[in-house]
């Protein structure tokens, strides 16, 4: 008998197919490489915040300073935006409208130094946390709880300035300077009064534009990326940034209408003798029921849609391109799923 033909020799080949083959484990990558978000990302980010909204805050003075007018003093400043604008220049002179720009740029560079830093390191580390499939499928919440926490803590720091802004231009014979009438605020009321009166509607101004201005964005971003079939990885640094400037316009608008009444609520807050003499709540009672909620939520607020929506995506933008000149690579919540 050969030895093919008896089952107690096999050949050598029958053996080894007849053993079990091991399986090979196949790796797939992460898309996301969360060694490169380290401290020195964060500061880019920080920074690039900060340039992004020193500069379109206070591109956009002339515009604030025309809205807030129209906010403190409907019954003068009613002939709109463009009306409002020449009221000013023909009362005041062209440079009235420049008015609170010292405290406008620096307050929202620092503003902007922790709400875009501290979004990309509270969204980084959410994802870190969570991992890349549970993290894409919450990106929303993510994005708004990033926004809230970072708004909270940049608030901190804006108020003071912001506070200085608006005294300026609700009274330009106030005070010279920014510095001299921060000086002069603290004397007359105190570093709270003077400064944290309207801390309570910067919060329910900022931290619910904020929140819609990041979480809309990002889901209109995203929108645009899908109808083209394409990730952020597939485009060029200036395709990008035009999705930037498209989702930011969207996101802007939006954020101002949510925010709106809040927004005049601080400004009249901040405007000397505003509500009564009482205490902070008191006072924002009263200026509420003095204006009632359709004039609060309209009042100056197709200016603001004009300005917030410019201005949002003008921030966008102008981060992206920081981000870019910077060597940063943003980061992206990504679908496991796509493998890319």
């Amino acid at each position: 008998m050969a030895d093919n033909a008896n089952p107690l020799f096999p050949r050598r080949g029958v053996i080894a197919s007849a053993m079990p083959t091991p399986r090979r484990r196949i790796t797939i990558p992460s898309a996301q490489d969360f060694s490169k978000f380290d401290v020195m990302y964060y500061l880019k980010g920080a920074l690039a915040g900060g340039i992004c909204c020193g500069i379109t805050h206070g591109a956009l003075t002339p515009v604030d300073v025309v809205k807030t007018r129209m906010q403190l003093d409907p019954a003068k400043y009613n002939k709109g935006m463009v009306g409002g604008f020449r009221q000013v220049i023909a009362e005041e002179g062209a440079g009235a409208l420049l008015t609170g720009l010292g405290p406008t740029a620096s307050g929202y560079f620092i503003q902007g130094w922790f709400k875009f830093g501290g979004v990309e390191f509270f969204k980084v580390q959410a994802a870190k946390a969570l991992g890349e499939e549970a993290a894409f499928k919450n990106r929303n919440n993510i994005y708004l709880g990033a926004a809230a926490i970072a708004e909270f803590i940049a608030d901190i720091f804006l108020c003071p300035l912001e506070a200085t802004r608006i005294r300026l231009v609700s009274n330009p014979t106030y005070a010279p300077s920014m510095m001299s009438a921060m000086s002069k605020m603290a004397s007359e009321e105190g570093i709270i009064g003077g400064f944290y009166a309207g801390f309570g509607p910067i919060l329910f101004k900022q931290v619910p534009y904020t929140m819609a201005k990041f979480a809309v964005q990002g889901k209109t971003a995203e929108m645009i990326y899908e109808s083209m079939g394409k990730t952020p990885a597939d485009l060029s640094g200036a395709s990008n940034i035009g999705v930037s400037l498209s989702s930011g316009v969207v996101a802007g608008v939006v954020a101002a209408i949510i925010s709106h009444p809040a927004d005049s609520l601080l400004s009249k807050v901040n405007k000397a003798g505003a509500g009564g003499s009482g205490g902070i709540v008191s006072r924002l009672s009263n200026i509420a029921i003095e204006t009632g909620l359709f004039k609060l939520c309209t009042q100056g607020l197709g200016a603001r849609c004009v300005m917030i929506g410019t201005l949002t995506a003008g921030q966008f933008g102008i981060f992206d391109s920081v981000m870019a000149a910077l060597g940063a690579s943003k980061f992206h919540f990504h679908d496991p799923s796509k493998g890319h």
